[in-house]
């Protein structure tokens, strides 16, 4: 996943496309839907390339509380007491845990790391001093709240209840562990077992639920006197996916499973390639890791933990032999992805230890090893031993994730590369050209890819939704005797179902190319809708629930008619104007103290629009974000707050074009530069000039459209403090030239043209259908002149439709966007089909 601050807040209600084309409108101002005519003209005597069965895929990363509390099953949290402040500095080893006690019984309870814990990884868990005292049938110990709002469950279901315990008491202590409400109501009958020894032994039991409920607990109390000791309290539903005691959650896996993908990338994203590269183990036990393979697999109960990148406890009880059989269960291929020592995600640090390193690469070895070794192999029979003795099948092996440090990320992934190859050739090992879909690090880690033949390279970014209209064609001029590309995550920045046109748009452009783009999956998966740190997301859920978002409803159409060939196809495009770059001017600041003066804005004539030295205070600007501390301070305006973020003012007419900004700007202490604003709509259309962006790392210039961001131009230039910088911005059109201090700094031509009409067209050889596939992401309907170039075999054809308004989306409670199948007659070798606006489909369409 890549870590990207949101550098403007994303404008969930605005339309798509609205400015694209200008429907006709009829008295009522309302848009009148008046066809827009197009054409479509299929080549079907012409090869286009084949599109594998890989094609589309899924990634998952535990990130929005995705695996515990999602696909991973487990009903009890901090099942081990494991949590830290190193997770998340509102944690203690008791998060999620309460004391309890019923008819008189009194005790202590306290978290532990001594002599007596469960094993050297599994290091801390419940001490409980009991007191004794109360009636017969009381009882003292802890109740577990549950992820979110709590034990989620269901009527008549039953639940596997264990827990791995030990007592000082000769004669043993009864334990009783029940279900029950928020209030301590029974929703159980209890189910009562005997702790014997002071040793750890795990004691197992079913509960059967009485009601359905979300918000449910589930108690385990002790009687009488002594020391108690408790860890790995586990609740599991027997209704699993595939039916797999300690398994994953049902309808999450089963929605994950309908997507039919071609492959499964698995496990991060940033978990990869943030924290420490070092081992778990003695003396400092470090729980803030980058995800390391072998902490993942064995019994759960010696199972390492971890420090989740994204806020969060990992207990990685969804490890790699479970991931290795998600895939298999759903068909997919696996695609595992292992640190290369240096992080990304905002950490950027090169790890220089030879011996580490050595030691990292021979963990890879030994995960292919691992997937596809014979169980007369030392990790064959690990596998084996967890009940695989077939192996996985392993093909494909990804090495870091979203690197910005180009050359140490390459240097590191060289020594990977030659050892699997040495050892495992026909493993294909993935590279990657780091977080953006442009730029310095990105042409780089191309550049030393392509050079060294690495057979496929990793894509990643997360743009506007504009983007995406705009960059269909981006892989129609990659080197077709380069790297293969996997686009391994993409998505367009928000839930409506206007993102999801726009990917579908993307998507036909990936089709297209499929000869060059050999894989791609949104990101992310999976996401807690009461708890997730990004959006958007392709399923979300909650404790009892799960829906797909738009996305989903866009992805699952493409994977399950993918095809194998793509079919030759041109279509008319949306005839549209190119409008100069137009609006007012702004000041801005993002963690850092800054001072600007002697702004001034001249038309292209000459003449001055704006001049202000705020000698006269700055009464003549706007605070549109609302954030920061901006006053005039000896006869410059400073924003003098180094915490605040996007502390954009303001000035001019919105209607400004063709004109020079110069500004004076001058950092005074913080961890950026300073932000030049140009051709500003509004706080979530605009265009802006970073320069020492990224904790003072680099520069670029960015547009905004309804919030989301693309970056347009950028170089590594930094920013000193204390120095006062000559800033010009000059716009022509849509062409963009900046200068500091008199010399050119960069510039641009906004001319990329958002389509809102695309097409691709596929044969899926085990139906002899041709596939066509047809957005449509303006407001008004395409009516088409469709040539199949052949006679069908019919004068009918399937259809499948996606379509809403554009700021739909799906809930738990509503899903506006789902696909809507019919038939469509009066098909020919020459026909006419109206799409409707704001629509995705399919059509099918049998051939002789």
């Amino acid at each position: 996943m890549t870590s990207i601050r949101p550098r403007f807040v994303l404008a969930l209600a605005a339309a798509l496309v609205g400015t694209l084309l200008a429907a006709p409108t009829r008295a009522d101002d309302t848009p009148a839907a008046v066809p827009v005519d197009h054409t479509l003209t299929v080549h079907p005597g012409r090869a286009g390339p084949a599109i594998d069965r890989t094609m589309y895929g899924v990634f998952f990363e535990d990130i929005n509380n995705a695996a515990d509390g999602g696909l991973y099953a487990e009903l009890v949290r901090n099942r081990s007491f494991e949590f830290s402040t190193t997770d998340n500095r509102a944690y203690t080893p008791l998060t999620g845990w309460q004391e309890t006690s019923h008819g008189g019984a009194t005790g202590t309870v306290r978290v532990v790391d001594d002599a007596h814990r469960l094993n050297e990884r599994n290091r801390a868990h419940a001490h409980l001093d009991l007191s004794g005292g109360g009636a017969p049938g009381s009882g003292y110990g802890l109740v577990n709240t549950g992820h979110g709002p709590g034990v989620a469950l269901r009527a008549g279901a039953r639940y596997d209840f264990s827990v791995w315990a030990r007592t000082d008491q000769r004669r043993g202590t009864r334990l009783t562990a029940r279900l029950q409400d928020a209030a301590g109501a029974p929703l159980s009958e209890p189910l009562a077992l005997t702790v014997r020894g002071d040793r750890w032994a795990k004691y197992t039991g079913t509960l059967t639920a009485r009601a359905t409920a979300s918000g449910a607990r589930l108690a385990v109390t002790a009687q009488g006197t002594g020391v108690l000791r408790l860890d790995m309290v586990s609740l599991f539903p027997r209704d699993t996916y595939k039916g797999r005691p300690g398994g994953l959650r049902k309808d999450l896996a089963e929605k994950i499973a309908a997507l039919r993908p071609g492959f499964l990338r698995f496990p991060g994203g940033c978990l990869v390639n943030t924290g420490s590269h070092q081992a778990y183990e003695a003396p400092n036990w470090e729980r803030a890791r980058s995800y390391q393979w072998k902490d993942t697999i064995g019994p759960v109960e010696q199972r390492a933990v971890n420090a989740n990148f994204w806020g969060y406890h990992q207990s990685y009880g969804l490890g790699y032999y479970e991931y290795f059989q998600f895939a298999e269960d759903v068909g997919a291929m696996p695609l595992p992805v292992v640190p290369a020592l240096v992080t990304g995600c905002g950490q950027n640090r090169v790890t220089d230890d030879p011996a580490l390193l050595r030691r990292h690469i021979q963990d890879t070895l030994d995960l292919i090893e691992f997937a596809n070794g014979p169980v007369t192999s030392p990790w064959g029979r690990k596998r084996a031993e967890m009940g695989h003795p077939r192996p996985f099948g392993l093909t494909h092996l990804a090495v870091g994730n979203e690197e910005n440090l180009p050359d140490a990320y390459f240097e590191r992934f060289r020594q990977f590369r030659a050892a699997i190859e040495a050892k495992h050739p026909g493993v294909t090992v993935v590279g990657n050209s780091g977080p953006d879909d442009s730029g310095t690090t990105f042409d780089r880690l191309w550049r030393l890819n392509r050079d060294a033949g690495v057979a496929m390279v990793d894509e990643h970014y997360y743009n506007g939704p504009q983007w995406f209209l705009e960059n269909n064609e981006r892989y129609d001029a990659y080197d077709r005797g380069g790297p293969d590309v996997f686009l391994g995550e993409y998505a367009s920045r928000g839930d409506r179902f206007s993102n999801a046109l726009a990917e579908a748009a993307f998507m036909t452009g990936l089709e297209r190319n499929a000869d060059v783009v050999k894989m791609a999956s949104y990101a992310p998966l999976l996401a807690d809708v009461g708890e997730n740190q990004w959006r958007p997301d392709m399923i979300w859920f909650d404790s009892t629930r799960s829906w797909g978002s738009t996305s989903y409803e866009v992805q699952k159409l493409f994977m399950n008619n993918t095809g194998d060939r793509v079919v030759p196809s041109e279509a008319t495009g949306t005839p549209q104007s190119a409008a100069p770059i137009t609006g007012a001017v702004g000041l801005s600041t993002w963690a850092t103290s800054a001072a600007y003066d002697d702004v001034r804005v001249t038309g292209a004539d000459g003449t001055t629009l704006l001049a202000d030295d705020f000698s006269a205070g700055d009464g003549g600007w706007t605070r549109a974000a609302g954030r920061g501390t901006w006053s005039v301070r000896d006869g410059a305006l400073v924003q003098s707050d180094e915490t605040a973020q996007d502390t954009l003012v303001t000035a001019g007419d919105p209607a400004w074009h063709d004109y020079d900004l110069r500004v004076k700007a001058t950092k005074k202490a913080g961890s950026e530069g300073f932000l030049v604003a140009f051709g500003v709509r509004d706080t979530g259309n605009l265009h802006w000039w970073n320069l020492g962006g990224w904790n003072n790392t680099r520069s670029a210039v960015e547009k905004a459209v309804d919030g989301a961001k693309e970056t347009l131009v950028e170089d590594t230039t930094t920013v000193e403090t204390g120095r006062t910088y000559d800033l010009h911005v000059q716009v022509r059109g849509r062409q963009v030239t900046l200068y500091v201090d008199g010399q050119r700094w960069g510039g641009f031509t906004d001319e990329n043209r958002a389509e809102p009409f695309r097409q691709v067209v596929t044969r899926d050889t085990a139906t002899g259908e041709l596939v066509v596939k047809v957005v449509n992401a303006q407001a008004a309907p395409a009516r088409t002149r469709i040539d199949l170039g052949a006679a069908p075999a019919s004068g009918t054809a399937r259809a499948t439709t996606l379509s809403a308004a554009p700021d739909a989306v799906n809930t738990a409670d509503d899903q506006p966007v789902r696909p809507v199948a019919s038939t469509v007659t009066g098909v020919a070798r020459t026909f006419t089909h109206t799409f409707p606006p704001h629509s995705v489909t399919f059509l099918r369409i049998a051939t002789r």
